[in-house]
């Protein structure tokens, strides 16, 4: 028979998890002080082991709501973000704001209703050449990226929407883009036809060839 003293059993091991309202305040701070979206792996690898944060942000997204401040996700990310409701109030009446380039708002649009797709797809759909600058433009602003190379001759690249065009647009996923009535619901739309058909399954055949704008300009 052993010798060796017995750990009382309400010792705390090493290794135990920090309560679970220990552990929304870690995220909590995680959050609060990121720029970026943060994704669950990586709080996992900077909370403590045994450490739950996917059950934690659900709590702590219950707690955000109706605050000033909601617990959004973005992509397989989440983030702190203001209610949209108070978002007039971070507003500054000395902010310019640029907007894209037809082109460019054609090949934004394009990618994210067509995604993923090539270069040579988008220049299809919209009937003229993209040139580099445009692509470049949209890269450099982060909204697209570089997504898998396609399994046919030539192997060409394709392009896909990013977590910061989701975000800056409020989206959850690329599921979550409006439909063509939604957008002339919402005054998103001109009058000018957007080449190629980002038709939704609840929108009418004779809208597939109406265009996205104002949506896609910052």
């Amino acid at each position: 028979m052993s010798d060796a003293p017995k750990r009382p059993l309400d010792e705390k091991s090493l290794f135990d998890a920090p309560p679970m309202g220990e552990q929304e305040r870690m995220v909590e701070a995680i959050l609060f002080a990121s720029s970026d979206p943060v994704t669950v792996a990586e709080l996992v690898a900077r909370m403590p082991h045994g450490c739950d944060p996917a059950e934690a942000l659900a709590y702590l997204r219950k707690r955000y709501e109706g605050r000033g401040v909601h617990l959004v996700r973005v992509g397989d990310a989440w983030a702190m973000r203001t209610a949209a409701d108070l978002g007039h109030l971070m507003h500054k009446e000395t902010v310019e704001q640029k907007k894209l380039s037809r082109a460019a708002i054609e090949t934004l649009a394009i990618v994210a209703y067509h995604q993923p797709v090539t270069r040579a797809e988008i220049e299809e759909i919209r009937g003229v050449a993209v040139s580099r600058g445009t692509v470049d433009q949209l890269l450099e602003l982060d909204w697209i990226r570089l997504g898998r190379r396609r399994m046919t001759p030539g192997r060409p690249v394709t392009f896909v929407v990013t977590e910061q065009f989701l975000d800056h647009f409020g989206l959850e996923s690329a599921r979550d883009l409006p439909g063509i009535k939604e957008l002339r619901a919402a005054g998103l739309l001109d009058n000018r036809p957007l080449p190629g058909s980002m038709q939704r399954p609840d929108d009418d055949d004779d809208d597939a060839t109406d265009g996205q704008s104002e949506l896609f300009e910052d």
